[in-house]
């Protein structure tokens, strides 16, 4: 399908960061791309080739898999792919191929470089989405918080050094604080007990107060990586206490300083695509919440963090798939793994249970449905292993109403937009946020075009589900105040979760049906209801960045929890907040909840 300037133009318009460039620069980038038309299977490129360039998804789905065949990402409309291997040494680090019939818009090595260093917009868009910071430039600039550990051991300067030892054994660590109530008097590693307590041959009775470091060099948590760096590497020393305010809050070393650079998403994929059980997948998942710290910390946008968390659930699902078929045998008739809630959507950030389904080809019988069973239970198991716990409200492959032939799923559908009961708006909220994982992909093509078109066409059922889109409102109070919980664990915070990204999830996905959009992920809907017409140019652009100020503020306050030692969750105080971050916040709800207001009146489409 041959693409007109106009039809580039158009579409680039809709794609971050081309959306931000003059008229003029995009006029003229429109005129050097390539359009490649592949058929399904084509390969795109191999491992180790040269890169033709940067590619951006005009029709059609894309695999990237890595050096052992295994899938690392499925992507589709406007996702971009290509850039890492481009600009880091012009060669593919991994083997892209065309899932479905294809139509990709290909930026060539030159135009890219002109963009990147012609454009402050481009540059950082390829700075943030090249990946996770793996080398000594990231680490320098990231802030001592990030890379410390927290409430490190401590002991008081009469310990006997054996007692020392014995703590550093136990604790797995190889250096102690020593300290007299607040105060740090020093610092005792191994080294020291080496090198001075054993080769000298002193005293059992010795106290650690005689071998320790006195007043050793400390830094602030708000110093950055190169300050570490530069004093290891001046003082030839690997451990220095972190303090604030005279009191001792952390301590960094260079296995924290190893472990900071080892953790990204491109090296825990490789970990959990290798993995031979759940509970070996489990402890690579431990780490997303330090990959969480860094992705934020880096600077990325939200949608780019959440997708890189989603790309590592997907990877789990994947291998317990592929561990599934190893154990049970090869599946009787084709099927497909689907993920839906924020996996579906790849909007997955530090808290997530797990919310999939089985879709089965038609041609299943009643003796091979065990067989599935048996599947659903040992993935969801591993999922629940790796962290992605059950979902609460049984939306799992393992509830056989889930586990269905994809002609039960058509009927389901089907039931649902006929009559849209809340139990059907609820369902049909979840179902249509829907996204293949892993199996035979096919399944659920025609499913999904067939379900959109009846969807849009049952006006009663659109309208039933505007209704159920604005269920989820704003925390919005009088006088320029926020409404917060009002009583129970979480009272006088705000739930960014129900009550700050799910509206505008929800109003997304009410565009994609009016549309007929196929497109899962929020931004990407949002993005694809302005060029279909449905949502006006203002109005999307006041809505995508309302979504981008919530959806920051909540990776922020996950990020804040993580790294004072708790678990991450959806609840902020509003007293965390400044002056200035509580007005734009509550300014990013109003428009929320405006655009709420005009799709409940029948004119927020084009309003």
């Amino acid at each position: 399908m041959p693409l007109t300037h106009d039809e580039i133009t158009r579409f680039l318009k809709s794609v971050h960061p081309y959306d931000a460039l003059p008229s003029e620069v995009l006029d003229d980038l429109a005129k050097q791309i390539e359009v490649w038309e592949l058929e399904e299977d084509s390969a795109i490129y191999e491992l180790g080739q040269a890169m033709p360039g940067v590619f951006v998804i005009y029709e059609g789905q894309v695999e990237i898999t890595d050096e052992n065949g295994a899938v690392v990402s499925h992507l589709g409309l406007r996702n971009s792919f290509g850039e890492r291997g481009l600009l880091k040494d012009g060669k593919a680090a991994t083997k892209a191929r065309a899932h479905t019939p294809s139509v990709l818009m290909v930026l060539p090595p030159n135009l890219v470089r002109e963009l990147i260093q012609g454009h402050d917009v481009v540059a950082k868009f390829f700075n943030r989405t090249r990946g996770t910071r793996t080398g000594p430039q990231g680490l320098a600039t990231s802030t001592v918080s990030v890379l410390m550990a927290r409430d490190p051991a401590t002991c008081p300067p009469d310990t006997p050094v054996q007692t020392a030892a014995q703590i550093m054994r136990d604790r797995h660590i190889s250096s102690l604080c020593v300290t007299e109530g607040d105060a740090l008097l020093g610092i005792a590693t191994l080294r020291d007990i080496s090198g001075k307590y054993v080769a000298d041959a002193m005293p059992e009775t010795t106290s650690i107060s005689s071998i320790m470091t006195t007043d050793p060099v400390t830094l602030a948590p708000t110093d950055i990586g190169s300050d570490v760096l530069h004093v290891m590497m001046e003082r030839g020393i690997g451990h220095i206490p972190i303090s604030e305010a005279g009191r001792l809050v952390g301590i960094v070393t260079q296995t924290d300083l190893t472990h900071y650079q080892a953790v990204n998403s491109g090296e825990l994929v490789r970990r959990i695509a290798s993995a031979s059980t759940a509970k070996e997948m489990a402890g690579v998942t431990a780490e997303i919440p330090q990959l969480l710290v860094q992705l934020v910390a880096g600077g990325n946008r939200h949608e780019i963090v959440t997708r890189l968390i989603t790309d590592i659930a997907d990877t789990v699902t994947r291998r317990l798939l592929a561990m599934a078929e190893a154990e049970l045998g090869a599946p009787p008739v084709p099927y497909l793994w689907l993920a839906c809630g924020s996996q579906g959507r790849q909007e997955q950030t530090g808290v997530s249970d797990q919310d999939n389904c089985l879709m089965l080809d038609d041609s299943v019988s009643e003796a091979d449905m065990p067989y599935f069973a048996a599947m659903a239970k040992y993935v969801s198991d591993g999922l629940d292993t790796c962290g992605y716990f059950y979902c609460p409200g049984d939306m799992m492959a393992t509830n056989p109403r889930w586990c269905q032939p994809v002609r039960v799923w058509r009927d389901y559908f089907k039931g649902w937009i006929a009559k849209p009961n809340p139990e059907a708006q609820m369902l049909a909220s979840v179902m249509f946020d829907l996204r293949p994982i892993g199996g035979a992909f096919e399944l659920f093509t025609d499913l999904q075009a067939d379900t959109l078109a009846a969807a849009n066409a049952n006006s009663i059922f659109v309208a039933h589900m505007i209704a159920n889109s604005l269920k989820h409102t704003p925390p919005l109070g009088l006088l320029r105040g926020f409404a917060t919980i009002r009583s129970g664990e979480h009272r006088n915070t705000l739930d960014l979760k129900h009550n700050g990204v799910v509206p505008v999830v929800d109003l997304a996905r009410v565009y994609s049906l009016q549309g007929q959009l196929t497109e899962v992920n929020t931004r990407a809907r949002l993005n694809a209801a302005e060029v279909a017409g449905v949502l006006s140019a203002s109005g999307a652009r006041d809505l995508l960045d309302a979504y981008d100020l919530i959806a920051e503020t909540r990776l922020e306050h996950q990020v804040q929890l993580v790294k004072s030692g708790n678990a991450p969750d959806n609840y902020l105080p509003p007293a965390e907040l400044s002056d200035f971050e509580r007005s734009h916040l509550r300014d990013a709800f109003v428009v929320v909840k405006t655009m709420q207001s005009a799709v409940g009146h029948g004119k927020g489409m084009l309003g």
